[in-house]
């Protein structure tokens, strides 16, 4: 008989090819299997588009585009080179392009929803914040370190943002304005996803301050105010021309919120609106304010926010991911060492290359933690996950020791930072992560 061709994907970008011995396999298994980093939110079930790519040749060669791809293509605007991979089934080579390479840029999908042209009215909340004392360093440093400067500024409190669910609406100077609820959900939840921001980008100010900012003989601070509303939203402007917008009297109240945090020398505010959106109890509060903003006829209550009530494993987690991360390739050589250490037959399962290996475990570790700010798509996800471990050889009994090993590698890296709250965080995090992965294991 003669020989059967094996169909090849060729990754772009990475220069990376390889064979598909299973034609029941998606483009997303293929990845799977191969230990490529590919998001998938949803667990490969069609229901986000994080697995998007585009095929830069052999399109013949894939099947038509499902119905759900369909759908989201006519929605999203999608040219026919982009298709999902997880509904992607291949019978000859192809050549394709990962089109979201980290959790971060995740959120910025919600904006192929928006319309163009007109604009549409959806509840949001709205985030601006904006940074203190940054006068002083402009004035007393160079250009090329005020750049520097800056653009740690807008990383440091945007990944907050974008890790919640929210899109970096503008940047206007020194300032930053986060929307959370772009694309729908509950007004309890984009107003549990604000505050988060807020809280994790105050925390991220004060590592800045203490750790990059030292040498700079500058404390820089932030004043966020936090209001939801119905604005409209839109992609707007000339014909040859639209840019994304918004537009309405909760955006400019919450610039004027922002503002007021000067006024009675706070760092955040939120309106009554924000406060009156979450269950009781939920956060805790120092002064309230009653302030008639301008523009308005009427008085806005004000609520100095100083934190969660009880303490919310999402915030622990996001603040130390970074640090945590810093040295993925160090993170992930100390867990398989102790791993190995521990149950030294389980070092017969991994056949492939290890540094691939370590890539995909913080990829995976930093993927759950962006997904939590999703839940709905993260139990699909650790199913997806839970049935590709089965796949690789993993059992119920090696869940325990992985837990184990992840937890004291979590702590090492973690170091000074490391205290009892934020370890207890880490373990209620892994221990819900690998229970739902082991119903898989079976």
């Amino acid at each position: 008989m003669p020989d059967v061709k094996v169909p090849i994907i060729t990754y772009t970008g990475i220069n990376q090819q390889v064979e598909l011995h299973d034609s029941d396999s998606t483009l997303l298994e293929c990845s799977i299997t191969n230990q490529i980093p590919h998001i998938h939110e949803c667990g490969g079930n069609g229901l986000c588009t994080t697995c998007r790519i585009r095929v830069m040749d052999g399109h013949n060669n894939l099947n038509p585009r499902t119905l759900k791809e369909q759908e989201i293509a006519r929605v999203r605007k999608w040219d026919p080179s982009i298709r999902l991979a997880c509904q992607c089934y291949t019978k000859g080579d192809v050549n394709i392009q990962r089109l979201v390479w980290t959790n971060s840029e995740v959120n910025k999908l919600q904006l192929e929803t928006v319309p163009e042209g007109v604009a549409e009215e959806r509840a949001i909340a709205i985030l601006f914040c904006d940074i203190r004392g940054f006068t002083k360093l402009a004035s007393e440093n160079s250009s090329f370190d005020v750049a520097h400067i800056l653009n740690r500024f807008y990383t440091v409190l945007g990944d907050p943002i974008l890790v919640n669910n929210g899109i970096i609406y503008q940047y206007v100077g020194d300032e930053i304005i986060g929307l959370f609820g772009v694309s729908g959900g509950i007004k309890y939840k984009n107003c549990n996803d604000a505050i988060r921001a807020a809280l994790g980008m105050q925390y991220a100010i004060e590592r800045l301050n203490h750790i990059e900012l030292v040498d700079f003989d500058v404390n820089i601070k932030m004043g966020i105010g936090i209001n939801f509303g119905k604005a409209y939203i839109g992609h707007l402007g000339h014909p040859k021309h639209k840019q994304f917008a918004v537009v309405g009297d909760p955006v400019n109240t919450a610039s004027r919120i922002q503002s007021y945090n000067k006024e009675v020398n706070t760092n955040i505010l939120v309106s009554d609106t924000v406060l009156k959106s979450l269950p009781r109890e939920t956060v805790n509060i120092g002064r309230t304010f009653s302030n008639q903003m301008a523009g308005h006829d009427y008085d806005t209550v004000l609520h100095e926010l100083l934190g969660f009530k009880d303490m919310d494993i999402q915030l622990e987690l996001q603040q130390s991911l970074d640090v945590l991360l810093r040295n993925e390739e160090a993170f992930a050589s100390k867990f398989y060492d102790k791993v190995f250490t521990k149950a030294p037959k389980v070092r017969a399962l991994f056949k492939n290359n290890m540094a691939s290996q370590g890539r995909l475990l913080t990829h995976m570790l930093g993927g759950i933690v962006y997904s939590m700010s999703r839940p709905e798509h993260l139990a699909l996800g650790l199913k997806l996950l839970g049935q590709s471990h089965v796949r690789y050889g993993v059992h119920q009994e090696h869940y325990p020791v992985v837990l184990e090993c992840l937890t004291e590698t979590i702590e090492e890296e973690l170091g000074e930072m490391c205290n009892p709250q934020l370890l207890s965080a880490w373990k209620q995090a892994l221990e819900t992560v690998t229970s739902e992965m082991k119903r898989y294991a079976k």
